[in-house]
């Protein structure tokens, strides 16, 4: 799949589509926000915002720039505004929690992801998503082992539904890394 074409198929809320970019310009925003934050979990997180907000503003996007310079300056301005963030709790009370607008973009049908998982028995599953950083695992457990919805879940971590669904993609993708190698 070309780049131009998986955009288009983005903008027509097309999973395959979201899977793809995801895998192609991951490692560029997560290499990006090391170099920045010298933090792996922050790294993590802001690349996680990062494909969230360009997933949600993908009609936006002017295909006369380069997707990859898009998502670095969304990265970029995310890893500003949270700087600022910790910077204002610092010197002032704490902040009342901003009203995040979201959009459900929800495929129900299994990605390949999904499909090898549930083909794995139960012991040896659990054993590769213990092998996934603490917040996958949790995100993972939640979502399919106490079957709670994306709300549900995004309410109980108190983040954004699109973090989640980033956050579970990617846990998703990872788990499934982790069980081919096998």
């Amino acid at each position: 799949m070309e780049i131009i074409d998986a955009i288009e198929k983005a903008k027509k809320n097309e999973q395959v589509a979201f899977n793809y970019l995801l895998d192609t310009f991951w490692n560029d925003v997560y290499g990006f926000q090391l170099k920045r934050t010298e933090n792996e979990n922050d790294a993590e997180d802001i690349t996680i915002q990062t494909f969230s907000k360009a997933f949600d503003k993908i009609n936006t996007y002017n295909p006369d720039y380069e997707f990859k310079t898009w998502l670095i300056a969304i990265s970029k301005n995310i890893h500003i505004d949270m700087v600022r963030k910790r910077k204002s709790r610092l010197s002032t009370s704490p902040n009342v929690n901003d009203d995040d607008e979201f959009y459900d973009v929800i495929d129900e049908s299994p990605s390949p992801e999904d499909k090898l998982i549930t083909e794995q028995n139960l012991a040896k599953l659990l054993r590769d998503i213990k092998k996934l950083k603490p917040h996958y695992q949790e995100v993972l457990n939640l979502r399919y082992f106490q079957e709670l919805s994306y709300n549900e879940i995004s309410e109980q971590l108190n983040e954004p539904i699109n973090n989640i669904k980033v956050k579970l993609l990617r846990a998703k993708k990872l788990l499934a890394d982790i069980i081919i190698k096998k």
